[in-house]
């Protein structure tokens, strides 16, 4: 992962860009992006859904990689909107998910960074890897084929 030493957005700015509100958000920060890799962070609180007996459990994880890959995409359409284009964010579904391992299950309070890097895209496919760390050790890593519903 790249050395960054401060978020490029936080909070309101980062729920703007992904289509999932609260209670099911599981991303707070953008902390990179470039053309093929996104690096999201995420503070677990201790009322998350996916909170069991002080730990974010494996779903919650999962679904952190995955809105960092739509995280990346309403990044990049806010981007293009700002250009003056007018695009509409597409809605993202997890079509597989392949060689998923979970090292830990991170305690409440952890500060997780997510990165996501693309790998391929075919028509509305695209497939990635994903990687959470928590305090710099590898937690969660796994390949997930996303598919864009388009308008």
């Amino acid at each position: 992962m790249p050395l960054i030493e401060k978020p490029i957005l936080e909070g309101a700015a980062v729920s703007g860009l992904i289509p999932q509100k609260p209670p099911i958000e599981m991303v707070d920060k953008l902390w990179f992006n470039d053309e093929t890799t996104t690096i999201s962070g995420f503070t677990i609180r201790e009322n998350n859904i996916f909170c069991e007996n002080g730990f974010f459990a494996e779903p919650g994880i999962v679904e952190n990689i995955a809105q960092t890959a739509a995280l990346r995409v309403g990044y990049m359409v806010s981007l293009m909107q700002q250009n003056g284009e007018k695009v509409n964010p597409p809605v993202g579904y997890i079509g597989a998910i392949k060689r998923l391992l979970i090292h830990q299950l991170p305690k409440v309070g952890s500060e997780l960074k997510t990165e996501v890097v693309i790998q391929q895209i075919i028509f509305d496919v695209t497939l990635i890897t994903g990687k959470t760390t928590m305090n710099g050790e590898t937690i969660a890593e796994c390949e997930m084929k996303i598919f864009l519903k388009k308008d």
